[in-house]
């Protein structure tokens, strides 16, 4: 069973345009932004380009429309600060981003603009709500993943804007990330990313650059508010530098925030391709761009390391409803796995242990938390260790009980050499048909585990 991987190198950041541009040098169709093109006046203007040497694609959205008014644009709050400053919109490129339009913008190396008659879409065209964006998506004819990623995007770039201003999703308006190029943004990189059909996303640690950007309000140390808001929500670690300038815009990490989870360092990949997204800046002697890795994950067979944090506290006085909901607030402060051990404390007193397991970068949160549930006086931290994984994917298998069908998920582990090692059906869907069939929830899940197993076998 292998399992195809596309990682991307956060090194330099990431803005929507990169992304789409790296995403086309690793081989994904242009054909599929078709429905974008057809549903808003832009076009897509692909190019490639010189960066420190290395050849990258290049992405630049223009407006085919010569009424658009260029000038309803205040910058966005938030959109990216654009390093570059030239332009006081800068947008969702901000990094360099393939198109010499968002930041960067005036400088891009692209040199394709001066050549075109369109007007760069950043920052022109209409301000729309996050209701109106989400009306235009659902009318585009995309194909229902892409639509459901692309509209998921948009939740995550308006809960950020909203989280920043202090308002509610439905009466935000996205200013410059509203604007059709980032609509062109966020729609083109979900067709892209479902046309090469990896089966995990993943993203190193993300640059976010450094300085400060000019936003509608002010001047804002970057990474921009909406940045760290979207950051705040992803599986994925920000790391600061390597140079003064806007490396990371809202609408990048809106999109890697949705498809990406994070890992510290590159996969073991038997690679089938590769590809590099140029950004709008000049930033010698690094080069700007995005690189996109796509391939076998799998290595040797061995499981995958998983770096993570490990805290612990006794708690003696604690009720069961506190303890009942320490996996759902737990979570929510970044814990990916809460466990709870029946403990005999001091003078042999009955209490519990509860150990959380968490990303590093996410240890204070997790702590912070647990404290406030609990009221603990003091949580241990077993210090920054790592965990083995094994690949884990849900196979649905389809059961028929006295000639009706029902579906059962079954979560397959594996090594990364896909060699099987568990197979588990899903105790919530078992037990769903057998309060609708006279089976008792044990047989459901046992004729559900078989079941895919033979799917996975042929026998």
């Amino acid at each position: 069973m292998d399992m195809r991987v596309l990682a991307f190198d956060g090194r330099m950041g990431a803005s929507g345009d990169m992304i789409l541009a790296a995403l086309l040098d690793a081989g994904a169709d242009p054909d599929v932004l078709a429905p974008v093109t057809d549903a808003l006046e832009v076009e897509y203007k692909i190019d490639t380009v010189d960066k420190s040497g290395i050849a990258a694609t290049s992405v630049d959205v223009f407006l085919t429309d010569d009424d658009s008014d260029g000038h309803d644009h205040e910058e966005s709050d938030h959109d990216q600060g654009d390093s570059s400053h030239d332009h006081e919109h800068s947008h969702d490129h901000g990094n360099g981003h393939s198109h010499g339009h968002d930041h960067n913008h005036g400088h891009h190396d692209h040199g394709h603009d001066h050549d075109h008659d369109g007007v760069h879409a950043e920052g022109h065209g209409p301000h729309r709500s996050y209701l109106e964006v989400r009306e235009i998506v659902a009318d585009m004819d995309l194909e229902p993943a892409v639509e459901r990623d692309a509209l998921a995007i948009f939740e995550l770039l308006g809960e950020a804007e909203a989280g920043v201003h202090g308002e509610d999703l439905e009466s935000i308006h996205f200013h410059e990330v509203g604007a059709d190029d980032a609509i062109a943004d966020v729609v083109g990189a979900a067709a892209l990313l479902h046309d090469l059909e990896p089966e995990r996303v993943v993203t190193t640690p993300l640059a976010t650059g450094g300085g400060t950007v000019s936003m509608s309000h002010g001047e804002y140390p970057i990474p921009a508010p909406a940045v760290v808001e979207i950051a705040e929500r992803a599986d994925w670690s920000l790391r600061g530098g390597p140079v003064d300038a806007e490396l990371l815009t809202p609408t990048g990490a809106a999109i890697l925030g949705h498809i990406a989870e994070g890992i510290e360092t590159l996969p073991t990949l038997s690679l089938e391709g590769s590809g590099y997204g140029a950004g709008g800046y000049d930033l010698d002697p690094h080069p700007n761009v995005l690189r996109v890795l796509v391939g076998d994950g799998s290595g040797k067979g061995e499981l995958v390391e998983d770096d993570i944090a490990v805290l612990e506290t006794n708690l003696d006085d604690a009720t069961p409803e506190v303890l009942g909901g320490l996996q759902e607030s737990l979570a929510d402060a970044g814990a990916r796995d809460v466990s709870i051990i029946p403990a005999t404390m001091k003078k042999s007193r009955p209490g519990h242990l509860v150990k959380v397991i968490c990303k590093p970068d996410d240890r204070e949160r997790v702590a912070r938390a647990l404290a406030e549930e609990t009221g603990t006086l003091g949580i241990r931290d077993a210090g920054a260790t790592h965990r083995w994984i094994a690949t884990r994917e849900f196979e649905a298998v389809t059961l028929e009980v006295d000639g009706d069908e029902y579906e059962v998920a079954v979560k397959i582990a594996s090594d990364s050499e896909g060699n099987v090692y568990d197979v588990s059906a899903e105790y919530d869907d078992a037990a769903a048909v057998a309060r609708e069939t006279t089976l008792p929830i044990r047989t459901v899940l046992k004729r559900a585990e078989a079941a895919a197993s033979v799917d996975r076998t042929g026998e």
